[in-house]
């Protein structure tokens, strides 16, 4: 594998402030080196976590802060941070670099926690400080989180770890119970649906709505092509008695590996929400995440069997955490789209 500290640390832009985090990142800034070294960053995906800690990252790492301790923007320190290429940073995410180029990743590997480790007990290059960002954290694999033991119990001076993740649970216990844990700020229905606005979504409400209320996710739902394909699939879930799995699983069925899990994702997101806002119609209330959908899921409520309903939406869920792991998408799809026929007894 290439050095990447020859280059940038992700292939990624550097994310815009969301204004929400504001708050956040002054008050912990505020602790200054009585801040812990390490720290586990929580909430649901779709948040913003990653965008929050390297933004917490470029403050620390800055060398003229404004007065509430926030990066500048402008100094040598933050431009060496948003490029991605500062000597004392490093961004473990799901990206790879190879000889010909930056490749997504499933995980992240042994050798990357390794050159984080080096770069902790080597020199600092500027200001005397070391920050590492980890997201989503619990794509360690389990030699790379044990790699990162020592350096969480017994970190060199001056060294900051800011972990990252929608799923803490999957972390290791050892890793976890060395961090302290944070709860990203959400930032209120009014302000994602603003920030969404200015974005140019153009129907922020129903964006927020199917996301759950995560900002990041309605950004990402609003894209055009992946609302056609939302759409599809709650067209055929709507009509269980008509489904045709193999139809379906063609769907995904398409182009390479990665794009294949990128359907199988958008195909589970869609499950789950679907699934959600049917167990919410069958118990008399309104749907949280697909409002206009409630006529179709009205209709559903009275047919669907509940308990089995549950078990399936866990189901869902399930294959939606391993989404990034080897698996078969189409299968995967066409298993879960039998299933949910059988609810409908």
């Amino acid at each position: 594998m290439s050095d990447e500290s020859a280059t940038a640390s992700s292939p990624e832009p550097w994310p815009a402030p969301l204004p929400w985090q504001r708050d956040w990142l002054v008050r912990q800034l505020r602790e200054g080196d009585r801040a812990h070294h390490a720290l586990l960053i929580t909430g649901p995906a779709g948040l913003g976590k990653k965008t929050l800690a390297l933004h917490l990252a470029q403050a620390l790492l800055c060398e003229s802060p404004q007065a509430d301790g926030l990066a500048c923007g402008a100094c040598a320190g933050c431009g060496y941070v948003a490029a991605r290429t500062h000597p004392d940073l490093r961004i473990l995410d799901l990206w790879k670099f190879e000889d010909d180029g930056w490749e997504p990743a499933d995980t992240i590997l042994i050798d990357r926690v390794r050159a984080l480790v080096d770069m902790t007990q080597s020199s600092t290059f500027r200001d005397g400080r070391r920050v590492a960002v980890i997201a989503p954290a619990e794509r360690m694999n389990a030699a790379a989180a044990n790699a990162l033991l020592k350096t969480l119990e017994e970190p060199p001076p001056g060294t900051r770890l800011l972990l990252a993740s929608s799923h803490p649970g999957r972390l290791l216990p050892t890793v976890a119970s060395r961090c302290v844990r944070v709860v990203a700020p959400r930032p209120s229905v009014a302000a994602a649906s603003g920030w969404l606005a200015a974005q140019g979504v153009a129907d922020p409400a129903s964006a927020l709505a199917e996301a759950g209320g995560m900002p990041l996710a309605a950004l990402a739902l609003a894209e055009e092509g992946g609302r056609a394909e939302r759409s599809a699939w709650y067209d055929a879930l709507s009509q269980p008695r008509r489904l045709v799995p193999a139809a379906m699983g063609a769907r995904i069925d398409a182009g390479g590996k990665d794009e294949r899990k990128t359907r199988l994702a958008l195909a589970l997101d869609a499950m789950s929400a679907w699934s959600s806002d049917l167990a919410r119609a069958a118990a008399g209330l309104a749907p949280s995440r697909l409002p206009g959908r409630s006529a179709a899921l009205a209709a559903l409520a009275p047919r669907v069997a509940t308990i089995a309903l549950c078990r399936y939406h866990r189901a869902v869920l399930f294959q939606r955490a391993w989404v990034a792991h080897p698996l078969q998408p189409r299968l995967v799809a066409e298993a879960l789209l039998a299933e949910y026929r059988t609810l409908f007894p």
